[in-house]
Formats: C-alpha cells, structure tokens, sequence
C-alpha cells in the first residue's frame, strides 16, 4: 500500500490501548511517517505529561498549538504540529465563540465546571470531542492523529457522545452529541489504531477493547500495532566459541557461556513474542503492523527516524 493513500484513508486517526505500551510513541511515529510521505499533521493530547515533546526534542508545550517539527520542502517533507485538548479549555473557548466570555470566565472561577460534570457523567468527554470535531472539520492538518486514554477510559471516552445523545433529547448537547457520532462513526473521517505489545496480558486486553469498540461505539478499526518486537538478529543458534574461531577471535573464561545465555534468553523472548502475535492474528482479523524493540533509555529524532523507517516498510507491505 502506498503510504499516501494509508495515512489519507481517514482524517483522523485514535491511537488508543493498555496504558504502557506505547501509544504516544505510536501517535509521535505515525505523525513522522506522514510527514515524510508530505502530509502535514496535527497530534493531539489529552491527558498531557506524556513525554511526546521531548521526542521530537522541543519543551513541553499546553493548549496552544505548536510546531515539533518544521516542514522541509527540499526534501517533501511537512510540518508536525501538537496541542492539548482540556474540557475546561475546550468550553471557554466554545462560550467565546458564542459570545459569552463573561459567562466562559465565571465558570472557571467558581468551579461550576466541576458541579456540572457531576451532574452529568460525559460531559468532559464531550466537550473534548466536540473540539476535535471541530478540528477536523476545520482541516487543520492532513492528518490528525488523537492520543486516546488508555484503554478503559478510552471505551468511556469514545462511548461518551452515544449516552449523553440519548440522556439529552434537545438542546445543544444533544446536537453536539449527535456531530460526535456522525465523525466516529464515518470510516472515512475517523478509525482506531489500537497498539499492543507481544505479550499475553495486553494482547488478551487489546482483543477485548476492539470488539467493545465496535459494538458499543460502532468506530472503524484500522490496523493493530504491535509494539516492542525483538528483531531477528542472525547467528542465535551459531555456539559462541564457533563463532568466535571463524572470525580468527578469542574469548575469555567465561565469556562463551555469557553469550550462550544471552542467545537462549533472546530465543525464548522471539519465541514468546511469535506465539503472541500469531495468537492476535487468529483472535482479531486485522492488519498487524510491527515496531522494533529499541534499546534505548530515551527516544528522541534519531529513535523515531528507525521507528518511522519500519512502521513505512510495514505500510508498504500491506495489500
């Protein structure tokens, strides 16, 4: 598949799944690959404090969009933008729009935010998703790219627009309720790219989260992204002091069996990571798209970069 038409299919895509496994680093990776296929993109956050800045090496940044990684045209590629969406944030500026900054001010102050979220479960999440609504509507970007809660809020945060749609015949909620739906529920404005890692827990609570999404959100399911495989590395069944006689080396006492473990701990780790895989594969009907494990303490551009490189060549392999 030509990178363009994936990252084009829908206007916004959710990156949601079990807290861990690396849904930001997905959400900062799928807005680097866009960028180097020349579309523009636009990651948003909301719940903040995830790290996304310092990977693309820029200070932290709140509701005000800024730039992560400026467009060069010399080489096609766009621009990456990121902003956070708050509730608070997202109803004043929704009560300026109308003209009532007054109003929009009062409700800060005094806390009536708090009390009327209370009243009605959802709300936050609704004037939340109202915002991005309004942002893909807008086309702010090519691509807008949501780093969702993990994955329990996230159900509750995506169902949100379907209660209160019901809970409140008329009114403006029910009509912003109501446009909420109609871009969840549009594969060609909204899917869900669910992110999981090679292993037995957040694989079972991946499967789980991709059939609630459907039935009680009725969203579009893009592909799953497995995240943190080991890469094959060649030799593994080679004996060290083999290896080490072929390429005219010496190993010290000792070594030969360090490196003997190592093998067999990186063997078993590959065997573990395939049986889970295969296991999603046969539980989830879904393109699987496959992130390396990286050994670093720390991501930043040069770690993205891989990370982009592998999830384009596995985009590429896609029918």
């Amino acid at each position: 598949m030509d990178p363009a038409q994936f990252f084009t299919a829908s206007r916004l895509v959710i990156v949601a799944g079990k807290g861990g496994v690396g849904k930001t680093t997905v959400s900062a990776t799928l807005a680097r690959a866009a960028a180097r296929s020349g579309l523009s993109s636009l990651i948003i956050e909301v719940e903040g404090k995830s790290g996304l800045a310092s990977m693309y090496g820029c200070p932290a940044f709140s509701y005000d969009e800024v730039t992560l990684a400026p467009a060069d045209p010399a080489s096609g590629r766009a621009d990456v933008r990121a902003r956070t969406v708050t509730p608070d944030e997202s109803l004043v500026e929704y009560l300026e729009d109308s003209d009532m900054g007054r109003i929009s001010k009062r409700l800060m102050t005094s806390g009536a935010l708090d009390m009327v979220s209370t009243a009605i479960p959802g709300i936050r999440d609704i004037l939340v998703l109202g915002k991005i609504k309004q942002m893909e509507r807008a086309g702010l970007a090519d691509l807008l790219i949501l780093d969702a809660p993990a994955a329990g809020h996230a159900i509750t945060f995506l169902q949100s627009a379907s209660g209160l749609a019901d809970a409140v015949p008329i009114g403006p909620i029910n009509a912003q309720a109501k446009d909420v739906l109609g871009l969840l529920s549009d594969p060609d404005r909204c899917q869900v790219v669910l992110v999981t890692l090679p292993e037995e827990t957040p694989v079972n609570e991946l499967v789980e989260t991709a059939y609630q999404l459907e039935d009680r959100v009725g969203i579009s399911l893009g592909p799953v992204v497995v995240n943190g495989c080991y890469p094959v590395l060649p030799g593994l069944d080679v004996a060290p002091a083999a290896a080490a006689k072929a390429v005219g080396a010496s190993l010290r006492p000792g070594e030969a069996e360090a490196l003997e473990a190592a093998a067999g701990f990186r063997r078993e780790r590959m065997a573990l990571q395939a049986e889970q895989v295969a296991r999603l594969a046969d539980a989830l009907p879904l393109p699987q798209l496959a992130l390396p494990y990286l050994f670093d303490a720390e991501l930043g551009p040069t770690q993205l970069d891989l990370l982009a490189d592998s999830l384009l060549g596995g985009i590429g392999a896609l029918p």
